[in-house]
């Protein structure tokens, strides 16, 4: 089955980032996001360790240790970053002042719950500033595989695994299609053009709602 890379995934979310929004990216994928910032869009990326307005990662054997991320991946700074106390940071996520939280996703409910920080059972502990993140922010954006490594669907009616917010992802950007969480409801706004929505709805674990012209999910090559 062809589908996104996480790359594309990533392009594709930072085309939607507002001009002048707060955003957080998450540890892991969603870091990707701030390589692919629009030209001549400004979006100022703030993240939990204590830096508003870094960069995309710097180049190879050019990396500053001083300068990392809550994902302890190396960061270049723009012109008039700040630099602040992690407490400080995490009253800027708490105080409602991020237009936009970006995470990844196991499991993401038709009603906005989200299950990120647990596999179930035998798991590590790890929800981290998720918690905080997904109920601070203006809106929580998800990146993820449209399905599980075995082919299970990962947007589903209820998440069977831990929540980490409930009734608080409004967007989800997948390897397969771009779908906004409206009144309870998987609303399809871009898919595949190469693939069907029977084919798409196959893969879904909850109903699938269409409001007029699903438009072609169209990327780059990566």
């Amino acid at each position: 089955m062809k589908k996104l890379s996480n790359a594309q995934i990533a392009w594709r979310a930072a085309q939607d980032l507002p001009d002048g929004a707060y955003v957080n990216l998450g540890i892991g994928f969603p870091e990707m996001i701030a390589k692919f910032k629009p030209e001549g869009r400004e979006v100022v990326y703030h993240t939990e360790n204590g830096i508003l307005d870094f960069g995309e990662a710097p180049p190879a054997g050019e990396e500053d240790w001083d300068l990392i991320n809550a994902g302890k991946k190396a960061v270049t700074l723009n012109p008039g970053a700040a630099f602040f106390h992690h407490a400080d940071s995490f009253a800027m996520v708490r105080g409602g002042h991020l237009d936009v939280a970006v995470l990844g996703a196991y499991e993401v409910a038709e009603n906005g719950d989200l299950a990120n920080w647990s596999t179930g059972p035998g798991s590590v502990p790890a929800v981290g500033g998720a918690m905080d993140l997904v109920h601070g922010a203006k809106q929580v954006w998800v990146v993820t595989d449209h399905v599980t490594k075995d082919g299970k669907p990962k947007l589903l009616k209820q998440c069977r695994l831990p929540l980490t917010g409930v009734g608080c992802v409004t967007t989800v950007f997948t390897s397969l299609a771009v779908i906004d969480i409206v009144g309870g409801q998987f609303h399809l706004r871009e898919k595949l053009p190469g693939m069907s929505l029977d084919e798409l709805r196959a893969l879904t674990g909850a109903t699938l709602v269409t409001d007029g012209t699903v438009k072609d999910l169209n990327v780059p090559e990566l």
